[in-house]
């Protein structure tokens, strides 16, 4: 039996390739909107971060999303990300 590919995407603060499970994609879509998108499916420009509250508050520092999708990311997405990760840990 043929094994199927796990698809593996780049965080954008650690750059480590990792399975797209273990990943939030964050979106911008064509009206300038940013959000996070927890399906990895919608439409739009995505950015990938490990979950991880570390990886989320260096992005945070860096303003790293706002240079991968061209747009000032809203304090609000970030404070998302961390209920995530938070939901996630438990």
């Amino acid at each position: 039996m043929k094994k199927r590919k796990i698809p593996e995407r780049k965080c954008v603060v650690t750059n480590e390739m990792k399975p797209k499970k273990e990943l939030i994609r964050v979106v911008r879509n064509k009206d300038g909107e940013v959000f996070v998108d927890p399906t990895g499916k919608k439409n739009g420009r995505g950015a990938y971060l490990t979950k991880d509250l570390d990886v989320i508050i260096e992005a945070e520092k860096s303003n790293v999303l706002n240079r991968h999708l061209n747009t000032e990311v809203d304090s609000s997405v970030y404070l998302e990300l961390k209920k995530m990760v938070k939901s996630n840990e438990r």
